[in-house]
């Protein structure tokens, strides 16, 4: 197992390289050239400077890693997936005590960080990309095409999940752009496109509501004061009607505002994937229509502004690393969907409005969504979902990321959004310290189905524990269990360690003991802090040389012990006696 590692662009700047995340890590697999296929790094080796320059030059776009986070290492890490030893550029030894690494390498220049963030304020820095450029020379084709012409001539995208694929001489995929709904593409299947060529474009600060259908346009429960109103903007001082909140009146409680799009008869048209051409509004709609005019498919009928654009408090440096480590949810989290399937609006609930995803699987259950009248919602019925695409904007909650994603995707929300703070401010942090890190918050997981263990559903386990009892279960012919992993936060992993001694010394001193005492726990001494808080050597560095060599005698001293017994026929209770029984017979 590894990570897919690719470079971090942000707003089409290329933030951090494909070669400066891959320096100093094992490749997991071969590294092939795209055009000649020969091999440039073979897997398993350690990537070098060379290896990042070739890679560069050969212009590939991804490469699968090993990493901590993906270890099957019993305790600590293992040196493959680790990778180089970034004080002294050689493979990391041995007994390194990479975790206290990675802790002060995020935790120094920490104490940077709450200095500028009071000089940020709490304003976003709103750097929005509003195109989308080629970033290969190659053939154009389009995955899930879904695009009309609107009356101004423009190829409008319509679906929801397009991605505009480029593929080389051979038919190879070199790059893949998901296309945004409403947006204008400039390209079409089968079509060449050069290096830095703009294949789309759309509006950053708004998400359209297109019409399917051409007709007439009618308005329905859109009535002055109550669910529009006409504001003037007061830096440029033009008009725009927008939709209000129409629940906070007593007249506008059962109102459905809409835009209708209708037929010749005046009745609603027909959509093509069934269903009337019948748009609903959510709060700060803004109209970009009149009723009674003509609009032809692809034609935008309102507009909603973006969370991303309007100013919004960010919460930068300390706070936001600290909430990302303690993994708490966010105030107003996204809310994504679990799913692929087709959204169907059900009835309203209270000021609740109440959406159903369909399965395409139809040995999947319908799932269902209750959201708040007032936030700005951008489905419409019918339309096409994919499993992890938002269904309500904001900021997404790690644990739903990994319920929904999985922990590949968990790993990289993780590592970017931390590293993003620190880039901010110019500090240069290594991704391997946060994948450490984070291969700590999800070492447990949650047993769902108990199989033949002794588990409960509900209990949390070490995953490595896991794996062992189900190893053990199989090969008697017995059933496993099955678990999924859970998201712990720092401060709440800390006291899930093994150790009830390194426990005590955190946090919940008094706790900790008296659960140590009940359960009558034993304390093997693995970790640094518990050797550190009894006095002993700690099992890093030269200390777990000799913790090694420790083992190893006493492995040599059992085999010993276990011929000696044989050859006598008796039980010998301990080495102690097993010489006296030698000296004896002697």
């Amino acid at each position: 197992k590894g990570l897919t590692m690719q470079p971090i662009v942000d707003a089409g700047q290329v933030v951090a390289s494909l070669g400066q995340r891959i320096l100093g890590r094992t490749a997991l697999e071969d590294i092939t050239h795209p055009v000649t296929g020969e091999v440039i790094v073979k897997g398993g080796k350690l990537i070098d400077e060379r290896d990042v320059d070739a890679v560069e030059k050969a212009g590939i776009q991804s490469v699968t890693i090993r990493s901590a986070l993906t270890c099957e290492v019993r305790t600590g890490v293992c040196a493959v997936c680790y990778g180089r030893d970034l004080a002294r550029g050689t493979p990391v030894n041995i007994g390194e005590a990479v975790g206290v690494i990675a802790a002060q390498s995020i935790g120094e220049p920490g104490t940077q960080l709450t200095m500028r963030t009071f000089h940020m304020g709490g304003t976003a820095q709103v750097v929005d990309q509003s195109f989308l450029e080629a970033s290969y020379e190659g053939k154009v084709a389009i995955r899930n095409r879904n695009v009309v012409r609107n009356s101004d001539g423009h190829l409008v995208v319509m679906g929801r999940n397009m991605a505009v694929l480029i593929l080389d001489e051979g038919g190879k995929e070199r790059a893949v752009h998901r296309v945004t709904y409403g947006s204008r593409i400039f390209v079409d299947d089968g079509d060449h496109v050069k290096r830095g060529q703009r294949i789309a474009e759309w509006d950053p600060y708004t998400r359209p509501i297109l019409t399917e259908v051409g007709g007439k346009v009618a308005f329905e429960d859109l009535v002055d004061g109550i669910s529009v109103q006409e504001t003037a903007d007061e830096s440029t001082g033009i008009t725009k009607r927008e939709v209000i909140d129409w629940r906070s009146t007593p007249r506008g409680s059962d109102l459905k505002p809409a835009i209708v799009v209708t037929d010749d008869k005046g009745k609603p048209a027909k959509l093509a994937k069934g269903g009337d051409a019948r748009f609903m509004l959510s709060v700060e709609a803004i109209l970009s229509v009149e009723p009674g005019s003509t609009v032809q498919p692809g034609d935008v009928l309102a507009r909603l502004p973006m969370e991303s654009a309007k100013t919004k408090d960010i919460t930068g440096g300390l706070p936001r690393v600290a909430e990302l480590f303690e993994a708490r949810r966010p105030k107003d989290h996204a809310i994504m969907a679990e799913i692929d399937g087709t959204v169907r609006f059900g009835r309203d609930y209270k000021n609740k409005r109440r959406i159903v995803i369909e399965p395409h699987d139809s040995t999947l259950e319908p799932v269902e969504y209750l959201i708040p009248k007032g936030k700005p919602f951008h489905l419409q019925d019918g339309d096409t979902i994919e499993k992890g695409d938002y269904i309500l904007e904001g900021n997404p909650a790690p644990h739903d990321i990994l319920a929904i994603k999985g922990v590949e995707e968990l790993a990289r929300y993780l590592v970017n959004e931390i590293q993003e703070v620190y880039r901010l401010q110019g500090v240069l942090i290594n991704d391997k310290h946060i994948e450490v890190i984070v291969r700590q918050m999800l070492q447990k997981v949650e047993i769902t189905e108990q199989g033949d263990s002794t588990y409960i559903p509900g209990d949390h386990v070490d995953v490595i524990e896991l794996d062992e009892i189900n190893d053990r279960l199989v090969e008697e012919g017995k059933k496993p269990a099955a678990g999924q992993p859970v998201l712990l936060g720092i401060t709440k992993a800390s006291l899930q360690t093994p150790s009830f001694i390194s426990a005590a010394s955190f946090q919940e001193t008094t706790r900790v003991l008296t659960e140590a005492a009940v359960a009558g726990k034993t304390d093997t001494l693995q970790g640094l802090k518990e050797n550190v808080i009894v006095g002993r050597l700690i099992p890093a560095g030269t200390g777990g040389t000799m913790s090694q060599i420790r083992r190893i005698a006493t492995q040599r001293d059992e085999l010993i012990l276990d011929e000696r017994r044989k050859a006598s026929g008796a039980e010998v209770a301990s080495p102690v006696l097993a010489d006296m029984t030698t000296n004896a017979a002697e």
